[in-house]
């Protein structure tokens, strides 16, 4: 038998700039407000206050698991049970509040979850103010510590209520585990990038050059078919394999090509015949 093949074909550095024209005309079709209706990032759009904007943002990026529209369903569901005012809800919690998450469910999320991220992000507001000063104080850290910002993230976030449930753990990833955190770097996109249609950049801590490709099955699964990523995982290293190729395509707002990815099938695009390397791609 022959032996499995453990990597796909990827193309070179003057194939990939000549995809320029094709995946920028993606991203300029995909990208437009209209978008933001049927997107977990419409949450964002839904508040005036920054902190209301950043903290609904960050629920709705950490339960986008699975289709669209189940997930901007539970995430609305979520927000009610916070009278829609997420950072006065989050600051003045308390014990006696946790009955408002009851009966919640959403994959693997349940109440107990909801009852320790929240008791975090009040901590976190307490100390910092605002969420973006507790991303800033991270980012400082990975810099001086040579480490991945979402890494640090994960590590600072989890430190101030040690006593909770390891499971709740489970819901922000960590690349330090060779996760994708797929989910972290679709919120810092969101949070990040400037004058977008879509994307709201409220914070201003870090460049959108710093950003990485929030890697997805679907975005995955078409950088392999065009021959722009050869891991056949979906884990931090094909992260970082993928975001240095969409670099050489525009290395001052490489995320924004997760449009691209992400739009085509999912959104009704295809790739042209001619351009498809790997042809057998799950």
């Amino acid at each position: 038998m022959p032996a499995k093949r453990k990597k796909f074909k990827t193309i070179s550095k003057k194939q990939i700039l000549l995809l320029k024209p094709y995946l920028d005309k993606l991203v300029q079709d995909i990208e437009q407000p209209d978008y933001i209706n049927n997107d977990p990032v419409q949450f964002m759009h839904a508040f005036e206050d920054k902190n209301d904007r950043e903290l609904a943002g960050f629920f709705a990026a950490t339960m986008a698991w699975g289709r669209r529209d189940i997930v901007n369903a539970k995430v609305e569901d979520l927000l009610q049970r916070m009278d829609h005012r997420p950072s006065e809800f989050i600051v003045n919690y308390t014990e006696s509040d946790a009955p408002n998450f009851e009966g919640f469910k959403h994959r693997t999320f349940k109440p107990i979850d909801l009852h320790w991220l929240t008791k975090i992000l009040k901590t976190i507001l307490l100390k910092f103010q605002t969420f973006e000063s507790f991303w800033a104080y991270c980012s400082e850290k990975a810099q001086r510590e040579r480490r991945e910002i979402v890494g640090v993230f994960h590590e600072q976030f989890f430190s101030f209520h040690p006593e909770m449930p390891l499971r709740t753990k489970k819901h922000v990833s960590n690349p330090e585990k060779n996760s994708s955190a797929k989910r972290l770097y679709m919120y810092l996109r969101w949070c990040i990038r400037k004058g977008s249609p879509v994307d709201p950049g409220t914070m201003d801590f870090m460049s959108p050059a710093e950003l990485k490709i929030p890697l997805d099955v679907h975005v995955a699964r078409q950088a392999r078919k065009l021959g722009l990523l050869s891991r056949k995982q979906n884990d931090w290293k094909a992260v970082l394999e993928l975001t240095n190729k969409m670099k050489l395509l525009d290395p001052n707002d490489p995320a924004k090509y997760d449009y691209a990815l992400f739009g085509i099938g999912i959104l009704g695009s295809e790739i042209p015949e001619e351009m498809i390397i790997n042809k057998r791609v799950e």
